[in-house]
């Protein structure tokens, strides 16, 4: 493998086509693609600062590296990346990628990321400001996670998601199959027109929240004083801890709840119409 060591590069495609290359505190001026059709990279403590540095990338490594604000849209039409330790400050990161393996990454412009990408596999991942983060994409699994971007995993499939905090608002809406574990969901209008959206352990909080989804599953999760309309239009199976404030014409299922603030069933309600709604027996 070749080896460059404390350069700098900028301008146009200056290592383009590539093959079989380590870069070690190397820094991208101004510039674009400067890394585009190329496979078997390894970048460890680099700079990024021109646009566009890794497209139609196959396989390659980046550690303890920094993409600057100018390095927009840096990863994109690639695959088998795996990511460390790195810092993100550009938008429209991870376009179309398939294989992601990521630990320990923080982004500060979530604007339009991971995008349409299939076989994610994070760790320890901080995704701040932005819109639309995980929008089309699939075969997710997250292990901590922190965000308060708008709008995340929107048109999602296949997505496991374990000790997050989510603050954010109209989330997980449009997905199918997607299970989220002992997280915290803070948000307006969650989980809407969702299909086979399970949580368990969680807490969750905001105004009419998992209205309009398709086998919903709740599993030993807490809820806000503030989520009120909750489930309107809604199947779902529900076990709920603690109190819940408002429910809302539920089509049908199961709801327990430990204490009930109010049920509300007009003549708005959907077919069948059918939804068991009960306060948990003590001790159970």
């Amino acid at each position: 493998m070749e080896i460059i060591r404390n350069k700098e590069f900028g301008g146009e495609r200056p290592l383009f086509e590539s093959h079989d290359l380590r870069l070690e505190n190397v820094t991208i001026r101004e510039g674009e693609s400067a890394i585009k059709e190329c496979s078997n990279i390894e970048a460890e403590d680099c700079v990024f600062e021109g646009h566009y540095p890794f497209w139609h990338v196959h396989g390659f490594y980046i550690n303890r590296c920094r993409f600057a604000e100018g390095a927009r849209s840096a990863l994109w039409y690639s695959d088998n990346l795996r990511m460390t330790d790195t810092v993100i400050d550009g938008p429209k990161m991870f376009r179309e990628m398939d294989g992601i393996r990521m630990e320990n990454v923080k982004i500060n412009d979530g604007d339009e990321t991971f995008w349409r990408c299939r076989n994610l596999d994070i760790k320890n991942l901080e995704i701040h400001e932005g819109t639309y983060p995980f929008m089309f994409s699939e075969n997710i699994r997250v292990d901590g996670l922190v965000t308060n971007s708008k709008y995340v995993f929107q048109y999602v499939k296949g997505v496991e998601i374990r000790n997050a905090r989510i603050m954010t608002k109209d989330a997980f809406w449009e997905v199918e199959d997607v299970t989220i574990y002992d997280s915290v969901l803070d948000g307006e209008y969650l989980g809407w027109h969702s299909k086979n959206l399970r949580l368990v352990n969680c807490h969750i909080t905001g105004e009419q929240v998992l209205c309009y989804a398709h086998g919903l599953k709740i599993e030993n999760c807490t809820f806000g004083e503030d989520c009120d309309r909750m489930f309107e239009y809604s199947t779902l199976e529900a076990d709920i801890r603690g109190k819940v404030t408002n429910i809302k014409n539920p089509t049908s299922g199961r709801i327990v709840a430990d204490e009930i603030g109010s049920v509300t069933i007009d003549g708005n309600i959907k077919q069948p119409a059918d939804c068991v709604i009960s306060i948990r027996k003590k001790g159970v």
